[in-house]
């Protein structure tokens, strides 16, 4: 097989000399259509709109109150630890404006998590949600960051005495003479200036900063418009200016922040912003605010599918679907067109590394069953390596290794694990696929060690130090097993110390209270998606090949083959 050049449409020219705030609020291009007035963002729960001006504006005295109260400056970074929020997306472009940085933490983190994102890309400041507050301080402190630099985003409500909030610091900015000059790039320097840190999942035990320059996201977003044919005119356009998209992916990951707001902006698209997917009320919000344009994962797909509260509504209205982070089978997909009958329905694939979308829906298929996950973008060249390094066949599987506009510089500090994955212009997925002439591929399996929790990337050497601190344990291996609404869940095979091996033979039933005590030590020490939500099984010896590398692929065959056994009837 050769390399395969996407057949979606060529791409018109990618601006390298402005940021992503910019590139959004103040450009125009090619592509972008013609916006009409109205909200830009919706605030679910509230229902307040905020249009184009308004986030300017707020943009606006949030950088100049960072610049006169923290003198954020060049290249510092703020670190925004919260759940979705009106002003999470004003806070990402204040930034901007002052050629800082921004790196969004997981809200669910424990402080040993935060700790190391914070000391990791050496925040300046940490914006959060008073729901998050009490970790983030106490991060702060263990950080070396002052209590004063810690900035709540504010909500009806909390408590907020005696601390920074982002509404003040809005007045204050606007209230105050211009402290600074708004960051311009030179022509070029689009390609190189870090716009975003934001992490993904390494083998190593730690995630790893992914360091994102301005040009990448808007290359992204330029390549899936692209694709679509957005700012064309011909009937049932997949997305155009009065659009309504919901925006209940976190905006710390990648899909949410690129894919799912700055790509619908660019459209001229309004979202509704969800602090916190709940979802019955999902349900209700996509009636109330008339969503068209809905922008999920696998366990929210899921439970659309088998939810009985699903069956009272009516969502004909509905346009588009789209599932990312994790493959859907087609029986999935089935179900949806019964829900969804009016929709353009299929699946997306993208990673962290190449600031998100690689592959979607082919713009010419109203509905992609197959279980696929699409075409190859605008731009894009693909190709399938077997594992000795020559090309697959078309249709036969092997690792996608792409080179794309959109790709990021490397992951920051941590030159290794670079080299392994961007080679030579090209970004190595990780991922087992199948790919066909026209550059559309099939997902099969992962070849990285990661995990796939809920769309999250997990480490299993994250866990393994996590569950080696456990007294009863002396070696152990994790591994993922499938799960219809997760993905994959964490299984731990664990060997036990002699003693603990000893409480078992005199008393069977402490097995299920070892057991259950590992699963509680991972579940107290790291964010919930990490849980051992597959279970632990007890092994006597951990499979390894000469080197002492952990041969993971012989205990995920083997705890499928568990999981497919019969149970023995008592």
């Amino acid at each position: 097989m050769a390399e395969v050049v996407s057949p979606a449409g060529t791409l018109p020219h990618i601006p390298d000399d402005l940021t992503l705030a910019q590139f959004v609020l103040d450009a125009e291009h090619v592509r972008k259509p013609v916006r009409k007035s109205g909200a830009w963002i919706v605030d679910d729960q509230s229902g307040r709109n905020i249009e184009l001006e308004e986030l300017r504006v707020r943009t606006y005295g949030l950088a100049n109150a960072l610049s006169i109260r923290y003198n954020i400056q060049e290249n510092d970074v703020v670190l925004i630890y919260s759940p979705n929020h009106v002003d999470y997306l004003v806070a990402i472009w204040a930034a901007h404006r002052l050629g800082a940085a921004m790196s969004g933490a997981n809200p669910l983190f424990t402080v040993d998590e935060l700790v190391y994102q914070i000391n990791t890309v050496k925040a300046a400041v940490i914006i959060t949600h008073p729901d998050s507050l009490k970790v983030a301080l106490l991060s702060a402190h263990a950080a070396g960051v002052s209590a004063d630099r810690v900035i709540l985003f504010d909500v009806e409500g909390a408590d907020a005495a005696q601390r920074v909030t982002v509404q003040g610091m809005v007045s204050q900015g606007l209230a105050s003479a211009p402290h600074f000059t708004e960051r311009r790039l030179a022509p070029g320097e689009g390609r190189t200036k870090v716009a975003f840190l934001n992490f993904s999942s390494g083998t190593t035990g730690h995630p790893k900063a992914v360091a994102i320059p301005h040009f990448a996201p808007i290359a992204n977003i330029i390549q899936v418009a692209t694709h679509h044919k957005v700012g064309e005119d011909y009937a049932a356009q997949r997305f155009k200016p009065g659009d309504v998209c919901c925006a209940v992916l976190p905006l710390y990951h990648i899909y949410g922040l690129v894919f799912n707001t700055h790509y619908a902006f660019f459209c001229g698209m309004t979202v509704v912003l969800t602090a916190k997917f709940n979802f019955l009320e999902f349900l209700k919000s996509i009636i109330r605010h008339r969503i068209t344009h809905l922008m999920l994962v696998p366990p929210q797909i899921v439970l659309l599918c088998k939810h009985p509260a699903v069956k009272d509504y009516n969502f004909s209205h509905v346009r588009y679907v789209t599932s990312g982070a994790a493959p859907l089978s087609r029986e999935v997909m089935e179900q949806l067109v019964q829900i969804f009958p009016n929709a353009d329905i299929g699946q997306s694939y993208g990673t962290t590394e190449s600031s998100t979308v690689i592959t979607t829906c082919a713009l010419d298929k109203k509905c992609d069953l197959s279980g696929g996950a699409g075409q190859l973008l605008p731009g894009i060249i693909g190709r399938v390596e077997k594992p000795d390094g020559t090309l697959a066949d078309f249709d036969e599987p092997g690792e996608l290794v792409v080179k794309t506009q959109s790709l990021a510089l490397g992951y920051a500090n941590n030159p290794e694990a670079t080299k392994e994955t961007f080679v030579n212009g090209w970004l190595r997925t990780g991922d087992e696929v199948k790919m066909n002439r026209k550059g559309e591929i099939v997902v099969l399996d992962r070849l990285k060690e990661m995990l796939k929790v809920r769309g999250f990337q997990v480490a299993p050497a994250e866990l393994e130090g996590c569950i080696l601190n456990h007294p009863d344990v002396t070696d152990t291996c994790v591994v993922g097993i499938p799960d219809d609404y997760s993905g994959e869940l964490p299984l731990a095979f664990v060997v036990l110390r002699p003693q603990a091996a000893k409480r078992i033979g005199e008393d069977p039933s402490a097995s299920d209270e070892i057991k259950a005590s590992i699963i509680k030590h991972v579940a107290d020490n790291k964010v919930a998606y990490k849980k051992l939500a597959g279970g632990v099984e007890f092994i006597d010896v951990i499979p390894k090949n000469p080197s002492g590398k952990l041969l993971r692929r012989v205990l995920r065959a083997e705890a499928r083959e568990m999981r497919t056994k019969p149970k023995a009837k008592l």
